[in-house]
């Protein structure tokens, strides 16, 4: 049994429509049926309608059939390419304070176990 397409917001599904109704478009106009579209994508007719209806419970991969049937498929490569908000995320993250400053540890002659800067030069040892 099928499983329950996800449930899309108003202007998702609006999205999905025009996408569809461009598809559609494609298809008219370089002259070709959806029986052709349909057999050459390896799909069905029910499948075809939905991806030019935009319906959500198309699967990408018959988007991208339908896509490379008609010469399309390199403008999949332009979905989610910009992605600017991610982008500011991440030089966000980057952008760190500064770090304190190391505490710089050196062995002392008599034994061999770290001093600190502080401990040298107050002349303590460990």
């Amino acid at each position: 049994m099928p499983r329950k397409p996800p449930t899309i917001f108003p202007q998702e599904q609006r999205l999905l429509s025009q996408f569809g109704e461009r598809v559609k478009l494609a298809r008219l106009r370089r002259k070709l049926s959806n029986a052709v579209i349909a057999k050459r994508a390896g799909i069905s007719r029910s499948s075809l309608y939905k991806v030019e209806a935009g319906d959500a419970g198309a699967t990408l991969g018959t988007y991208l059939r339908v896509l490379a049937v008609l010469g399309l498929e390199a403008d999949i490569n332009a979905l989610a390419a910009d992605d600017k908000v991610g982008r500011k995320l991440q030089d966000l993250a980057l952008e760190t304070t500064p770090p304190l400053p190391r505490r710089r540890f050196l062995t002392s002659k008599a034994k061999d176990e770290p001093v600190s800067t502080a401990q040298r030069d107050s002349g303590v040892s460990a």
